[in-house]
Protein backbone atom coordinates (compact mmCIF):
# COMPACT_ATOMS: atom_id res chain seq x y z
CA UNK A 1 0.00 0.00 0.00
CA UNK A 2 1.14 3.57 -0.57
CA UNK A 3 2.38 4.99 2.43
CA UNK A 4 -0.61 7.69 3.94
CA UNK A 5 2.25 10.48 4.22
CA UNK A 6 3.29 10.04 1.10
CA UNK A 7 0.64 11.60 -1.89
CA UNK A 8 1.02 10.67 -5.45
CA UNK A 9 -0.28 14.08 -6.54
CA UNK A 10 3.11 15.08 -5.84
CA UNK A 11 4.79 12.38 -7.39
CA UNK A 12 2.65 13.00 -10.81
CA UNK A 13 3.77 16.82 -10.36
CA UNK A 14 7.78 15.79 -10.16
CA UNK A 15 8.01 12.66 -12.49
CA UNK A 16 5.83 13.54 -14.85
CA UNK A 17 5.23 10.12 -17.41
CA UNK A 18 7.58 8.43 -15.08
CA UNK A 19 5.21 8.49 -12.33
CA UNK A 20 3.07 5.23 -13.61
CA UNK A 21 6.01 3.42 -13.85
CA UNK A 22 6.76 4.20 -9.73
CA UNK A 23 2.77 3.25 -9.23
CA UNK A 24 3.64 -0.16 -10.59
CA UNK A 25 6.41 -1.14 -8.66
CA UNK A 26 3.60 -1.46 -5.49
CA UNK A 27 2.46 -4.67 -6.91
CA UNK A 28 2.82 -7.68 -8.36
CA UNK A 29 4.46 -7.84 -12.27
CA UNK A 30 1.66 -7.70 -14.41
CA UNK A 31 -0.98 -6.63 -11.83
CA UNK A 32 -4.22 -4.41 -13.74
CA UNK A 33 -4.38 -2.18 -11.20
CA UNK A 34 -2.79 -0.35 -7.71
CA UNK A 35 -3.28 1.76 -5.05
CA UNK A 36 -2.80 5.41 -4.78
CA UNK A 37 -3.49 8.17 -2.88
CA UNK A 38 -4.32 11.62 -3.75
CA UNK A 39 -4.93 15.09 -2.17
CA UNK A 40 -5.69 12.53 0.89
CA UNK A 41 -8.07 10.36 -1.03
CA UNK A 42 -7.54 6.59 -1.67
CA UNK A 43 -7.77 5.62 -5.05
CA UNK A 44 -6.39 2.63 -7.76
CA UNK A 45 -4.40 3.18 -11.09
CA UNK A 46 -5.81 0.49 -13.67
CA UNK A 47 -4.16 -0.31 -16.89
CA UNK A 48 -4.76 -2.87 -19.97
CA UNK A 49 -7.65 -4.44 -21.55
CA UNK A 50 -9.90 -4.54 -17.98
CA UNK A 51 -8.68 -1.11 -16.89
CA UNK A 52 -9.80 0.49 -19.60
CA UNK A 53 -13.01 -1.31 -20.09
CA UNK A 54 -13.32 -0.49 -16.24
CA UNK A 55 -12.24 3.41 -16.69
CA UNK A 56 -15.41 3.78 -19.63
CA UNK A 57 -17.70 2.01 -17.64
CA UNK A 58 -20.15 4.65 -16.90
CA UNK A 59 -22.25 2.29 -14.10
CA UNK A 60 -18.78 2.39 -12.34
CA UNK A 61 -17.16 5.77 -12.61
CA UNK A 62 -17.56 9.09 -13.94
CA UNK A 63 -15.76 11.48 -15.32
CA UNK A 64 -17.72 14.51 -14.24
CA UNK A 65 -15.48 16.67 -11.92
CA UNK A 66 -12.78 14.43 -11.87
CA UNK A 67 -10.54 16.34 -13.84
CA UNK A 68 -8.35 19.50 -11.85
CA UNK A 69 -10.21 22.59 -12.24
CA UNK A 70 -7.01 24.20 -13.22
CA UNK A 71 -6.99 21.78 -16.49
CA UNK A 72 -10.47 21.81 -17.09
CA UNK A 73 -10.60 25.87 -16.99
CA UNK A 74 -7.49 25.93 -18.76
CA UNK A 75 -7.21 23.75 -21.27
CA UNK A 76 -11.33 22.53 -21.72
CA UNK A 77 -12.95 25.53 -20.49
CA UNK A 78 -15.88 25.94 -17.63
CA UNK A 79 -18.54 23.59 -18.68
CA UNK A 80 -17.65 22.25 -21.71
CA UNK A 81 -17.95 18.42 -23.05
CA UNK A 82 -15.44 17.28 -21.18
CA UNK A 83 -17.09 17.58 -17.80
CA UNK A 84 -20.32 15.97 -18.82
CA UNK A 85 -21.62 12.19 -18.54
CA UNK A 86 -24.22 10.00 -19.27
CA UNK A 87 -27.30 11.58 -21.77
CA UNK A 88 -26.13 15.15 -21.56
CA UNK A 89 -22.81 14.24 -22.18
CA UNK A 90 -24.00 11.57 -25.53
CA UNK A 91 -26.38 14.61 -26.64
CA UNK A 92 -23.52 17.07 -27.00
CA UNK A 93 -21.10 15.13 -28.28
CA UNK A 94 -23.61 14.22 -31.28
CA UNK A 95 -22.59 17.73 -32.89
CA UNK A 96 -18.68 17.38 -32.51
CA UNK A 97 -19.32 13.22 -33.78
CA UNK A 98 -20.98 15.03 -37.06
CA UNK A 99 -18.15 17.71 -37.10
CA UNK A 100 -15.13 15.29 -37.13
CA UNK A 101 -15.98 12.16 -36.73
CA UNK A 102 -17.71 12.29 -40.30
CA UNK A 103 -15.63 10.57 -43.44
CA UNK A 104 -17.46 13.45 -45.25
CA UNK A 105 -15.80 16.07 -42.90
CA UNK A 106 -12.79 14.67 -43.06
CA UNK A 107 -12.43 14.70 -46.48
CA UNK A 108 -13.49 18.31 -46.92
CA UNK A 109 -10.49 18.84 -44.67
CA UNK A 110 -7.68 17.56 -46.37
CA UNK A 111 -7.63 19.91 -49.36
CA UNK A 112 -6.88 22.70 -46.80
CA UNK A 113 -4.20 20.44 -45.23
CA UNK A 114 -2.68 20.09 -48.02
CA UNK A 115 -2.79 23.16 -48.95
CA UNK A 116 -1.02 24.73 -45.78
CA UNK A 117 1.73 21.74 -45.73
CA UNK A 118 2.88 22.79 -49.56
CA UNK A 119 3.41 26.11 -47.95
CA UNK A 120 5.14 25.49 -45.36
CA UNK A 121 7.57 23.44 -47.62
CA UNK A 122 7.87 26.17 -49.81
CA UNK A 123 8.62 28.26 -47.22
CA UNK A 124 11.39 25.77 -46.04
CA UNK A 125 12.85 25.48 -49.32
CA UNK A 126 13.27 29.22 -49.56
CA UNK A 127 15.79 28.84 -46.72
CA UNK A 128 13.16 29.32 -44.02
CA UNK A 129 14.07 27.66 -40.63
CA UNK A 130 10.79 27.31 -38.78
CA UNK A 131 10.35 24.07 -36.85
CA UNK A 132 8.18 21.43 -37.57
CA UNK A 133 6.29 22.20 -34.10
CA UNK A 134 5.91 25.83 -35.15
CA UNK A 135 5.44 25.19 -38.52
CA UNK A 136 2.56 22.62 -37.73
CA UNK A 137 0.94 25.03 -35.16
CA UNK A 138 0.48 27.67 -38.31
CA UNK A 139 -0.86 25.09 -40.69
CA UNK A 140 -2.80 22.88 -38.75
CA UNK A 141 -3.95 26.03 -37.49
CA UNK A 142 -5.15 27.90 -40.59
CA UNK A 143 -6.21 24.24 -42.15
CA UNK A 144 -8.33 23.98 -39.26
CA UNK A 145 -9.74 27.58 -38.74
CA UNK A 146 -10.64 27.66 -42.64
CA UNK A 147 -12.22 24.00 -42.01
CA UNK A 148 -14.19 25.30 -39.21
CA UNK A 149 -15.73 28.00 -41.11
CA UNK A 150 -13.80 30.82 -39.21
CA UNK A 151 -13.07 34.19 -40.54
CA UNK A 152 -10.13 35.70 -41.12
CA UNK A 153 -6.67 36.53 -43.20
CA UNK A 154 -3.83 33.58 -42.79
CA UNK A 155 -1.95 35.79 -40.81
CA UNK A 156 -4.87 36.84 -38.03
CA UNK A 157 -5.62 32.62 -38.20
CA UNK A 158 -1.77 31.78 -37.39
CA UNK A 159 -1.90 34.46 -34.70
CA UNK A 160 -4.95 32.96 -33.24
CA UNK A 161 -3.49 29.00 -33.62
CA UNK A 162 -0.56 29.99 -31.39
CA UNK A 163 -2.55 31.49 -29.10
CA UNK A 164 -4.53 28.17 -28.98
CA UNK A 165 -0.86 26.00 -28.83
CA UNK A 166 0.27 28.47 -26.15
CA UNK A 167 -3.19 26.57 -24.03
CA UNK A 168 -2.24 23.54 -24.67
CA UNK A 169 1.48 24.62 -23.90
CA UNK A 170 0.46 25.92 -20.40
CA UNK A 171 -2.27 23.95 -19.49
CA UNK A 172 -0.25 21.30 -16.88
CA UNK A 173 2.12 24.31 -15.39
CA UNK A 174 -0.04 25.99 -12.59
CA UNK A 175 3.03 26.83 -10.70
CA UNK A 176 4.37 29.24 -13.70
CA UNK A 177 4.18 32.43 -15.21
CA UNK A 178 3.13 30.11 -18.63
CA UNK A 179 0.19 29.36 -16.97
CA UNK A 180 -0.82 32.96 -16.19
CA UNK A 181 -0.41 33.58 -20.48
CA UNK A 182 -2.20 30.36 -20.55
CA UNK A 183 -5.11 32.04 -18.51
CA UNK A 184 -5.19 34.94 -20.61
CA UNK A 185 -5.07 33.34 -23.97
CA UNK A 186 -8.42 30.92 -22.61
CA UNK A 187 -9.70 34.62 -21.86
CA UNK A 188 -8.99 36.59 -25.27
CA UNK A 189 -10.10 33.13 -27.15
CA UNK A 190 -13.28 32.63 -24.83
CA UNK A 191 -14.18 36.12 -25.84
CA UNK A 192 -12.72 36.59 -29.57
CA UNK A 193 -15.49 32.87 -29.82
CA UNK A 194 -18.03 34.27 -28.32
CA UNK A 195 -18.21 37.76 -30.60
CA UNK A 196 -18.25 35.27 -33.83
CA UNK A 197 -21.66 33.18 -31.69
CA UNK A 198 -23.31 36.50 -31.34
CA UNK A 199 -22.05 37.80 -34.28
CA UNK A 200 -24.01 34.94 -36.59
CA UNK A 201 -27.01 34.64 -34.00
CA UNK A 202 -27.32 38.65 -35.08
CA UNK A 203 -27.00 37.72 -38.54
CA UNK A 204 -23.85 40.07 -39.10
CA UNK A 205 -21.47 37.24 -39.89
CA UNK A 206 -22.60 34.71 -42.24
CA UNK A 207 -21.92 30.69 -41.18
CA UNK A 208 -21.98 28.23 -43.37
CA UNK A 209 -23.67 24.84 -42.63
CA UNK A 210 -22.04 22.32 -42.39
CA UNK A 211 -19.40 24.19 -40.41
CA UNK A 212 -18.14 24.13 -36.91
CA UNK A 213 -19.22 27.89 -36.86
CA UNK A 214 -22.68 26.97 -38.01
CA UNK A 215 -23.08 24.36 -35.56
CA UNK A 216 -22.38 25.22 -32.42
CA UNK A 217 -23.87 28.81 -33.30
CA UNK A 218 -27.28 27.05 -33.43
CA UNK A 219 -26.63 23.94 -31.10
CA UNK A 220 -29.66 23.05 -28.78
CA UNK A 221 -29.61 21.53 -25.61
CA UNK A 222 -31.54 18.54 -24.57
CA UNK A 223 -34.58 21.23 -23.48
CA UNK A 224 -34.21 23.04 -26.82
CA UNK A 225 -32.39 26.29 -25.76
CA UNK A 226 -29.72 27.63 -27.54
CA UNK A 227 -26.67 27.23 -25.80
CA UNK A 228 -24.99 30.37 -23.74
CA UNK A 229 -22.80 32.33 -26.22
CA UNK A 230 -20.26 31.74 -24.55
CA UNK A 231 -20.44 27.94 -23.68
CA UNK A 232 -20.87 27.61 -27.80
CA UNK A 233 -17.78 29.34 -28.03
CA UNK A 234 -15.90 27.39 -25.87
CA UNK A 235 -17.33 24.38 -27.95
CA UNK A 236 -16.19 26.30 -31.08
CA UNK A 237 -12.50 26.12 -29.89
CA UNK A 238 -13.06 22.31 -28.47
CA UNK A 239 -13.62 21.41 -32.42
CA UNK A 240 -9.95 23.09 -34.06
CA UNK A 241 -8.11 23.48 -30.79
CA UNK A 242 -7.20 19.59 -30.40
CA UNK A 243 -5.72 19.18 -33.72
CA UNK A 244 -3.47 22.28 -33.09
CA UNK A 245 -2.35 20.50 -30.12
CA UNK A 246 -1.34 17.30 -32.56
CA UNK A 247 1.67 20.00 -33.28
CA UNK A 248 3.30 17.78 -30.34
CA UNK A 249 3.00 15.06 -32.27
CA UNK A 250 4.14 16.55 -35.30
CA UNK A 251 7.69 17.10 -32.98
CA UNK A 252 7.60 13.69 -32.00
CA UNK A 253 7.31 13.05 -36.24
CA UNK A 254 10.44 14.52 -37.03
CA UNK A 255 12.33 12.53 -34.03
CA UNK A 256 11.33 9.39 -35.01
CA UNK A 257 11.83 10.22 -38.68
CA UNK A 258 15.12 11.26 -38.78
CA UNK A 259 15.75 8.27 -36.11
CA UNK A 260 14.22 5.76 -38.42
CA UNK A 261 15.29 6.93 -42.43
CA UNK A 262 14.12 4.01 -43.77
CA UNK A 263 10.39 4.64 -43.11
CA UNK A 264 10.82 8.01 -43.68
CA UNK A 265 12.18 7.02 -47.25
CA UNK A 266 9.22 4.76 -47.56
CA UNK A 267 6.65 7.72 -46.43
CA UNK A 268 7.99 9.77 -48.80
CA UNK A 269 7.94 7.47 -51.82
CA UNK A 270 4.17 6.67 -51.29
CA UNK A 271 3.06 10.45 -51.20
CA UNK A 272 4.97 10.85 -54.50
CA UNK A 273 2.91 7.96 -55.80
CA UNK A 274 -0.11 9.29 -54.28
CA UNK A 275 0.39 12.44 -55.43
CA UNK A 276 -0.92 13.82 -52.09
CA UNK A 277 0.39 14.38 -48.51
CA UNK A 278 -2.88 13.12 -46.81
CA UNK A 279 -4.37 9.89 -46.20
CA UNK A 280 -1.08 7.42 -47.13
CA UNK A 281 -1.53 4.36 -45.43
CA UNK A 282 2.25 3.66 -44.38
CA UNK A 283 1.96 7.52 -43.11
CA UNK A 284 -1.53 6.57 -41.17
CA UNK A 285 0.32 3.59 -39.93
CA UNK A 286 3.39 5.90 -38.39
CA UNK A 287 1.09 8.21 -36.69
CA UNK A 288 -0.52 5.59 -35.20
CA UNK A 289 2.94 4.05 -33.71
CA UNK A 290 3.65 7.95 -33.08
CA UNK A 291 0.58 8.38 -30.77
CA UNK A 292 0.99 4.53 -28.97
CA UNK A 293 4.28 5.65 -27.93
CA UNK A 294 3.98 9.13 -26.86
CA UNK A 295 0.93 10.00 -25.68
CA UNK A 296 -0.57 13.02 -24.81
CA UNK A 297 -1.20 12.96 -21.33
CA UNK A 298 0.01 10.11 -19.10
CA UNK A 299 -3.13 9.22 -17.24
CA UNK A 300 -6.71 10.29 -16.85
CA UNK A 301 -8.99 10.56 -13.63
CA UNK A 302 -11.95 10.06 -12.57
CA UNK A 303 -14.47 9.42 -9.69
CA UNK A 304 -15.99 5.87 -8.67
CA UNK A 305 -20.08 6.02 -8.12
CA UNK A 306 -19.82 2.50 -6.43
CA UNK A 307 -17.25 0.41 -4.75
CA UNK A 308 -14.94 -1.36 -7.18
CA UNK A 309 -12.47 -3.89 -7.03
CA UNK A 310 -10.25 -4.79 -9.77
CA UNK A 311 -7.04 -7.37 -9.43
CA UNK A 312 -7.47 -7.50 -6.11
CA UNK A 313 -7.32 -3.30 -5.20
CA UNK A 314 -10.15 -1.95 -4.22
CA UNK A 315 -11.80 1.43 -3.91
CA UNK A 316 -15.14 2.85 -2.26
CA UNK A 317 -17.60 5.02 -4.24
CA UNK A 318 -16.03 8.52 -4.45
CA UNK A 319 -12.60 7.23 -4.66
CA UNK A 320 -10.52 8.18 -8.05
CA UNK A 321 -9.79 5.84 -10.54
CA UNK A 322 -6.71 6.73 -12.72
CA UNK A 323 -6.08 4.92 -16.33
CA UNK A 324 -2.96 4.60 -17.17
CA UNK A 325 -2.85 5.64 -20.81
CA UNK A 326 0.69 5.14 -21.39
CA UNK A 327 1.24 2.09 -19.54
CA UNK A 328 -1.85 0.85 -21.36
CA UNK A 329 -0.64 1.65 -24.62
CA UNK A 330 2.94 0.41 -23.99
CA UNK A 331 1.42 -3.00 -21.69
CA UNK A 332 3.48 -5.63 -22.78
CA UNK A 333 0.51 -7.87 -21.79
CA UNK A 334 -1.43 -5.93 -24.60
CA UNK A 335 1.24 -5.18 -27.42
CA UNK A 336 4.21 -7.44 -29.14
CA UNK A 337 8.15 -5.81 -28.24
CA UNK A 338 5.52 -2.86 -26.86
CA UNK A 339 8.24 -0.76 -25.81
CA UNK A 340 9.98 -0.92 -29.70
CA UNK A 341 9.05 1.66 -32.14
CA UNK A 342 7.25 0.08 -35.18
CA UNK A 343 5.22 1.58 -37.42
CA UNK A 344 4.48 -2.37 -38.86
CA UNK A 345 2.33 -3.43 -36.33
CA UNK A 346 -0.78 -0.70 -37.71
CA UNK A 347 -0.16 -1.52 -41.51
CA UNK A 348 -2.90 -2.99 -42.79
CA UNK A 349 -4.79 -2.18 -39.65
CA UNK A 350 -8.54 -0.60 -40.27
CA UNK A 351 -10.24 -0.46 -36.98
CA UNK A 352 -7.75 1.24 -34.73
CA UNK A 353 -10.87 2.00 -32.21
CA UNK A 354 -11.12 -1.85 -32.22
CA UNK A 355 -8.04 -2.34 -30.06
CA UNK A 356 -9.02 -2.18 -26.29
CA UNK A 357 -5.80 -1.48 -25.02
CA UNK A 358 -4.99 1.42 -27.48
CA UNK A 359 -5.65 4.69 -25.82
CA UNK A 360 -3.93 7.69 -27.07
CA UNK A 361 -7.20 9.44 -27.31
CA UNK A 362 -9.36 7.70 -24.68
CA UNK A 363 -10.99 3.87 -25.07
CA UNK A 364 -14.27 2.47 -26.29
CA UNK A 365 -16.06 3.80 -29.34
CA UNK A 366 -16.90 7.48 -29.99
CA UNK A 367 -20.56 7.23 -30.71
CA UNK A 368 -21.00 5.35 -27.11
CA UNK A 369 -18.15 6.33 -24.83
CA UNK A 370 -15.85 8.84 -23.83
CA UNK A 371 -12.92 8.49 -26.95
CA UNK A 372 -12.59 11.02 -28.34
CA UNK A 373 -14.48 12.29 -31.86
CA UNK A 374 -11.77 13.91 -33.50
CA UNK A 375 -9.40 10.65 -33.91
CA UNK A 376 -10.10 11.01 -37.30
CA UNK A 377 -9.08 14.77 -37.85
CA UNK A 378 -5.74 13.98 -35.95
CA UNK A 379 -4.47 11.45 -37.84
CA UNK A 380 -5.51 13.54 -41.28
CA UNK A 381 -3.79 16.60 -39.93
CA UNK A 382 -0.44 13.83 -38.41
CA UNK A 383 -0.51 11.77 -41.61
CA UNK A 384 0.06 15.28 -43.75
CA UNK A 385 2.55 16.74 -41.46
CA UNK A 386 4.46 13.30 -41.61
CA UNK A 387 3.95 12.86 -45.49
CA UNK A 388 5.86 16.57 -45.61
CA UNK A 389 8.35 16.12 -43.28
CA UNK A 390 9.02 12.88 -45.07
CA UNK A 391 9.82 15.10 -48.31
CA UNK A 392 13.79 14.72 -49.51
CA UNK A 393 13.58 18.34 -50.33
CA UNK A 394 13.94 18.67 -46.20
CA UNK A 395 16.44 17.59 -44.01
CA UNK A 396 15.71 16.89 -40.14
CA UNK A 397 18.26 17.63 -37.16
CA UNK A 398 19.53 14.99 -34.84
CA UNK A 399 19.86 18.22 -32.52
CA UNK A 400 17.49 18.90 -30.27
CA UNK A 401 15.54 15.59 -29.94
CA UNK A 402 16.35 15.26 -25.89
CA UNK A 403 12.42 14.90 -24.32
CA UNK A 404 11.69 16.33 -20.72
CA UNK A 405 9.91 13.44 -19.21
CA UNK A 406 8.94 15.58 -16.10
CA UNK A 407 7.14 18.33 -18.12
CA UNK A 408 3.62 17.74 -19.41
CA UNK A 409 2.48 17.86 -22.20
CA UNK A 410 5.88 17.16 -23.40
CA UNK A 411 7.47 17.43 -26.59
CA UNK A 412 11.21 17.11 -28.30
CA UNK A 413 13.39 20.00 -26.83
CA UNK A 414 13.95 22.21 -30.15
CA UNK A 415 10.64 21.27 -31.47
CA UNK A 416 12.12 19.80 -34.46
CA UNK A 417 14.78 21.23 -37.01
CA UNK A 418 13.98 21.27 -40.44
CA UNK A 419 16.28 22.89 -43.37
CA UNK A 420 15.87 22.94 -46.87
CA UNK A 421 17.77 19.58 -48.07
CA UNK A 422 20.14 21.97 -50.85
CA UNK A 423 20.96 24.22 -47.54
CA UNK A 424 22.98 21.14 -46.68
CA UNK A 425 24.77 20.23 -49.33
CA UNK A 426 28.38 22.18 -50.13
CA UNK A 427 28.73 24.48 -52.51
CA UNK A 428 30.06 23.05 -55.73
CA UNK A 429 33.12 25.20 -57.16
CA UNK A 430 35.02 25.27 -60.34
CA UNK A 431 38.50 23.54 -60.56
CA UNK A 432 41.90 24.60 -62.39
CA UNK A 433 41.77 21.91 -65.73
CA UNK A 434 45.59 21.79 -64.86
CA UNK A 435 45.07 20.44 -61.17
Amino acid sequence: MPNPLKDDGLLILTRGYDAGAEIWKRVRAGARAAPMRVLGDDAIFVRGKEGVRLFYDDQSVRRHGAMPSFIQESLFGHGSVHTLDAAEHRHRKETFLGLAYDDAQVTRLEPFLEQEWRRELDDWQAGGERTAYDAAVGAIGRAMQAWAGLPGTADARTRWARRQAQIVDGFGSPYSPEYLLTMLNRAWSDRHARELIEAVRAGTLEATAGTALHAWAWHRDPDGELLDARLAGIELQNSFRPAIAVARFVAFAAKELHEHPDWRARIAAEAAERGRLTGGPLATAFAHELRRTVPFVPMLPAEAIRDIELDGQRVDAGGKVFLDVLGTDLDDASWSTASTFDPERFVGVDDFESIEAFVPQGGGRPNSGHRCPGEKVTLSTLTSAIAALSDPRVTLSGEGLEVSRRRMPTKPASGGRVRSAAAERPATRGKCPFH
